[in-house]
């Protein structure tokens, strides 16, 4: 067992929730509380009916999450909302979201864990987002079908199917970066461009990326929005656990996205 208090302690300076600027409704750290202790904390990428459910059905009395249950600004707690709450409260289950902090961690977050999982090594930054650099990059000398292969091989692991664009017989990447999430963007190709990076790893970019990335020379390798931002929560709160020697346990719930 340990307290409530002290663990979202550890989080938030371990995060550095209140220093790290976020979407508005996105209230990063504390966003329910529960009666104080903990003896198992549950991670999920994001907060839903079924991710609730299934923190119930295992015993959770905390449960952490990258998208969490705040966005849209205030609004009725009717219906899935009241739900959600309602299962919540009956259960004595503590909710912590962190998005951006999580995602630019240099231990814990969804991009350098991605690069570690596809065997690259970061060097610098990539991908601004509400003024801060959330993403990685780096140099590399591998073939560019070899890390196509460890991404399909990261996907298949998590439920996704890899999306690529082209890619040339002998191509190489030489220079890299890494976005979690929606990391392909028009801004994001056009940084990518002024870094000279001629590979780019994201989680999923609307349709007309696909479409620029050719034709400015880069090769865009889409591991999916829930994939690439499982690697985060699961890290944190194995070790959450380990400091506070309580149970944790990670909850899938992949949206094919």
């Amino acid at each position: 067992m340990a307290a409530l208090a002290e663990i979202v302690a550890f989080l938030d300076a371990e995060l550095r929730t209140s220093e790290i600027l976020d979407y508005p409704a996105a209230m990063n750290g504390l966003q329910l509380a529960n009666r104080g202790d903990v003896h198992h904390i549950a991670a999920a990428v994001d907060f839903s009916t079924t991710v609730v459910r299934e923190a119930v059905t295992r015993g959770a009395s905390m449960l952490v999450v990258h998208h969490g249950m705040f966005w849209a600004g205030a609004l009725p707690i009717v219906g899935p909302r009241y739900y959600r709450l309602a299962l919540l409260f009956e259960n004595d289950i503590a909710v912590y979201g962190s998005h951006l902090p999580l995602d630019l961690h240099p231990r814990f977050g969804n991009n350098v864990l991605l690069a570690k999982e596809l065997e690259l090594t970061p060097s610098g930054g990539f991908a601004s987002s509400q003024g801060v650099v959330i993403g990685v990059s780096g140099s590399s000398d591998v073939p560019t079908s070899a890390l196509v292969e460890r991404a399909k091989a990261f996907c298949e692991r998590n439920a996704r199917r890899l999306v690529t664009t082209p890619v040339r017989a002998g191509q190489v990447t030489r220079r890299w970066g890494i976005c979690s999430g929606a990391g392909a963007s028009t801004a994001t190709l056009e940084e990518a461009v002024e870094l000279g990076l001629d590979t780019l790893i994201v989680g999923e970019g609307p349709h007309h990326t696909a479409v620029q990335a050719p034709d400015l020379g880069i090769t865009l390798l889409y591991c999916g929005h829930y994939a690439t931002e499982t690697l985060g929560v699961r890290a944190l709160v194995a070790e959450v656990a380990k400091r506070f020697s309580i149970a944790s346990s990670f909850i899938e719930a992949p949206t094919g996205l």
